[in-house]
């Protein structure tokens, strides 16, 4: 900790425009890369890097005020992953299109919230412990080396970007390119499908998730499409006229799906079960910290948090702004106004429940694994589980469902929740590791918890926004803008639909429940495989999260994970010992720019088709070739594909 830098300046308005402008970037990539794959990234490190370079022009700028904004960029990774259940009130039809003010609020206020619940965390989980924060350690030395060399990681960041930029503009723009090369496999009477994606955004983030997460994940596409659509397209008849694809897709959509859910929900369970006692030992720190003497904690600038008065407001103010949001989710149904507040309460209580309880976990977990590995989305899984089951029974207890429309109001009040929570949970997730860079270069807590305020209300803002403009292009399974539109297109959105799919399941009492148990039997099997690899091995996991997140999404989505993952393995094992860090650091900088370009040149995109389209336009406004040129573009795809892994070996050993 740098405890001399306590006279410079931290929070200054250039730092909180620059800070605000990063935000919404931010923000609108990965609200598409978390609706295209179920995947955000953390924008921390690229938004230190692009602060030093824009801050070295100014007078007087120094580490502090870059650590600001950082951390108020950094927000925008983390809010957005509210986009893994909110879509779900436009797939059960109770939102037509994404109600601004509704979805601004609900993000706001959750974010604040999460930021208030882990202020009381801070000295025990930052201060007084070993957990390693990967990310908020990153960021410290990029912030640190930035210092002396503002130019540093600019050219990786920048090439990364570049090359992304274009193989995007090439492939989902003028269509030049596919996005992936899938073939059919007969396996006995039965099918299979072998894909492997171009994506370069997901080769960068399975280079940042490491091998045990990608061979977890390559684990989960064996299971799926090795073993349960083989087994399932043998076993079972396809309807009159189906073909054996469709009939295969069909499966993994019904089928495979909800026992990827299984493992998931199992996984999310045990990863709170492990954190239980040492997110309780937290707290009980924080609350003996707070009962000291003011003279004992020896207070300065590097810990001090925002008071206890201004957290009381904040709060009082977040709670009444989601309490009028829900009421105006929940009035627009013209239920009687006793009805509707007693739901509201009961929602936005719940809803704080809930989120203060796994405030902590995601506080934890975010120092034990990093922001972008927390499994957040298996959170949200029981989340909406238990949002469910309370709003049922709140719904029969007043008669709600004797109503027309009364399931479709409630699926749409327990999604409504799940992302309160959702909100709450990614900024606890990501407060940490902002606090952990702070602590490590001398920052003041207070200034960095004011700079996240900042940036979940900036971040806010963008994201309803972005999600209209990528709903009006693209459109979500099951809910589409125009008749007219393929399906095929749609973002996957995978978390949404598979909460959203969850809570339809628990209100019709239609969910195909065996399939769920036998995921859940899977996941413990799981669960033990990976305890047993980790008590008689060094080195050795296979996390159960990431082998239900192979399960349930498609393999076009996870082959370039996986590719990465490996790839960036190899490369570690190439490279001498003491090169490994350098080589290391130049392999995050260029895999964050090949996540931000293609991100944002898929939201631009998606600018040029949403104006096409409101105009009468083709859905493909960009294309240059037609249908007939598919085969050549596989090929050129994959030949693009080959030498942006290439380049990627190249940069991270050195040699460009």
């Amino acid at each position: 900790m740098q405890d001399h830098n306590h006279d410079l300046p931290e929070l200054t308005l250039r730092g909180m425009l620059l800070g605000a402008v990063l935000t919404v970037i931010f923000t609108a990539s990965n609200v598409y890369l978390g609706l295209k794959v179920g995947l955000t990234f953390s924008s921390a490190i690229p938004a230190a890097i692009i602060s030093m370079a824009v801050l070295r022009v100014a007078k007087g700028s120094n580490i502090l005020e870059n650590n600001i904004v950082q951390t108020q960029a950094s927000a925008a990774g983390t809010l957005s992953a509210i986009i893994f259940i909110i879509p779900g009130l436009l797939m059960v039809g109770y939102w037509q299109n994404f109600e601004f003010w509704q979805t601004l609020l609900v993000s706001a206020c959750g974010g604040c919230l999460g930021v208030l619940f882990t202020i009381p965390l801070r000295r025990a989980m930052v201060v007084h412990s070993d957990l390693p924060y990967p990310e908020g350690v990153a960021a410290a030395e990029i912030l640190k080396v930035g210092t002396a060399n503002n130019s540093s990681g600019i050219k990786e960041l920048l090439t990364g970007g570049g090359i992304a930029s274009l193989t995007a503009l090439f492939s989902s723009g003028f269509k030049i390119l596919t996005s992936e090369l899938s073939v059919w496999l007969p396996f006995g009477s039965g099918i299979t499908q072998l894909s492997l994606g171009y994506s370069t955004a997901l080769v960068g983030a399975g280079y940042l998730i490491g091998i045990a997460g990608g061979l977890a994940l390559l684990t989960g596409i064996i299971l799926a499409w090795g073993v349960m659509i083989p087994y399932f397209t043998m076993t079972g008849t396809p309807a009159d006229g189906q073909t054996l694809q469709a009939f295969a897709q069909v499966c993994y959509k019904d089928k495979v799906r909800l026992i990827g859910a299984g493992v998931m929900g199992v996984a999310a369970i045990w990863t709170l079960i492990k954190l239980a006692r040492p997110v309780i030992d937290g707290v009980k720190e924080a609350i003996q910290s707070a009962r000291m003497p003011q003279e004992e904690r020896k207070l300065h600038h590097t810990d001090t948090d925002i008071s206890v008065e201004s957290i009381a407001i904040i709060f009082l103010i977040m709670f009444v702004g989601l309490l009028g949001t829900f009421y105006s989710l929940v009035s627009a149904n013209n239920l009687p106004f006793t009805q509707s507040l007693i739901i509201s309460l009961v929602g936005v209580l719940l809803a704080v429940m809930i989120g203060f309880l796994v405030a902590a976990a995601a506080a934890y977990m975010a120092g034990l694994v990093g922001s972008s590995s927390s499994p957040i989305s298996g959170i949200g899984i029981l989340s909406i589980i238990i949002s469910s089951l309370v709003i049922m029974t709140l719904c029969k207890w007043l008669g709600i469902f004797d109503l027309p429309g009364g399931e479709q109001f409630a699926t749409a009040t327990a999604i409504f929740t799940t992302s309160i929570v959702l909100a709450i949970a990614c900024i606890s997730n990501d407060n940490m590791q902002d606090l952990k860079t702070g602590f490590l270069v001398g920052a003041t807590p207070q200034h960095q918890q004011i700079a996240l305020l900042l940036g979940c209300l900036v971040g806010a803002l963008a994201i309803a926004p972005v999600l209209n403009l990528l709903y009006q292009a693209y459109g979500f399974p099951g809910a589409l803008p125009r008749p007219d539109m393929n399906p095929e297109h749609a973002l996957a959105a995978p978390q949404a639909t598979l909460m959203t799919m969850i809570a339809q399941g628990i209100f019709s009492s239609n969910l195909a429940w065996e399939y769920i148990y036998f995921g859940i039997g899977l996941g413990v099997v799981i669960v033990v495989i990976d305890s047993l690899l980790k008590s008689y091995t060094k080195n050795l996991c296979l996390p159960p999260l990431a082998v239900g997140i192979g399960i349930y999404l498609p393999p076009s989505l996870q082959t370039p994970l996986v590719v990465g993952a490996v790839m960036g393995y190899f490369l570690e094992r190439a490279i001498k010992s003491s090169e490994q860090e350098d080589a290391k650091r130049r392999g995050t900088l260029f895999a964050s720019g090949l996540i931000v370009g293609e991100s944002l040149v898929g939201v631009l995109i998606a600018a040029v088709i949403a104006v096409s389209v409101s105009v009468g336009g083709s859905d493909s406004p960009l294309a240059l070739v037609g249908e007939d040129f598919a085969l050549t573009a596989e090929f050129l795809g994959l030949g693009v594909f080959i030498v942006t892994l290439a380049i990627f070996c190249k940069i991270v050993r050195g040699k460009t």
